[in-house]
């Protein structure tokens, strides 16, 4: 037996592999505060916390969903898919909120990234669906609903993927987010929501209750509160060589990227979301060479992750 004082330290609560397909994902989730909250909580209200992370799936739409009116596309979108939505909550998108999201993959983002997503994802609130699917599936929802909605690179969307039908317009503004696997929901709730929030959503998913009409009560709530903002590329580019002719900021014949930087550089007030529209097509969006610390895995490797782990139980 090992001495107590030269056992391997503990940092945090056990996290499953059921949870994540990462032996990192489960160290480090498990030293992290917003998952251990989430957990604890979700665990003082049903002993199959693993059973509800895996029946149950978050969507995110984000401000550029909210400005550009798709929140009821959306909707409509999870119900012809098969998915149920059992909760909903508006969040607001913080700066520190969008690290702690983010935090294990924005370490690729550029400089440029990072600037114009503090300019539009503060700028309006944004919708949390808790969302659980009609039929069983042979992978968690989590890992279901990120494949179905469809890849960040808007040139890699298809056809039926959410984010094809909501709008193809950058890497950045990509409309929504889903949480990769059944960790990373309970972690991502935590992080939107304090535990008065948190228990809302829980008791609602648990109870199995329908909240559509909630979410298309608080949809048309967010759009009230924001002016529709079109966000294709052309008209937004036009806008801004108008803005910066006036203000004499910099040429408004150079290319998009000089626009910018030049107009950053000397000060010269944009329109917020013309900036990100145009921004988002012309800057580096991803540092060259990195790998996220940590990733999802697609539904293949989950359903080999499963029998591993099944096979190893037995």
């Amino acid at each position: 037996m090992i001495p107590a004082h030269l056992a391997e330290p503990s940092y945090g609560i056990p996290v499953s592999p059921l949870l994540t397909c990462h032996p990192d994902k489960q160290r480090l989730y498990g030293a992290d505060t917003y998952y251990q909250e989430s957990h604890d909580q979700l665990a003082a209200l049903t002993a199959d916390v693993t059973g509800f992370a895996h029946r149950h799936a978050m969507l995110l739409l984000k401000p550029d969903a909210v400005v550009a009116r798709r929140l009821e596309t959306a909707l409509d979108w999870l119900s012809a898919r098969g998915f149920r939505i059992v909760g909903a909550a508006v969040t607001r998108l913080t700066r520190t909120m969008i690290r702690s999201l983010w935090y294990f993959q924005w370490n690729l983002a550029t400089p440029d990234r990072r600037r114009l997503a503090a300019l539009f994802l503060e700028d309006a609130d944004a919708l949390v669906l808790l969302v659980r699917p009609e039929n069983d599936l042979d992978v968690p929802a989590s890992v279901e609903l990120t494949r179905l909605k469809g890849p960040t690179d808007p040139g890699a969307r298809r056809p039926g993927q959410l984010r094809h039908l909501l709008g193809r317009y950058s890497y950045l503004l990509n409309l929504v987010h889903t949480p990769d696997e059944p960790a990373d929901v309970l972690r991502e709730l935590a992080v939107h929501f304090d535990d008065t929030g948190r228990d809302r959503l829980f008791r609602s998913a648990l109870a199995d209750e329908d909240r559509t009409a909630h979410a298309l009560e608080l949809a048309a709530r967010l759009h009230a509160a924001t002016e529709p903002r079109d966000l294709d590329f052309e008209p937004a580019l036009a806008r801004l060589r108008a803005a910066v002719s006036e203000h004499g900021g910099a040429d408004p014949l150079a290319s998009p990227r000089a626009l910018l930087e030049t107009a950053w550089r000397r000060g010269t007030v944009l329109d917020l979301w013309d900036t990100v529209v145009v921004g988002s097509k012309v800057l580096p969006m991803r540092q060259p060479g990195r790998a996220p610390v940590l990733d999802g895995a697609d539904a293949d490797t989950w359903r080999r992750h499963l029998d591993a782990v099944r096979a190893t139980a037995n």
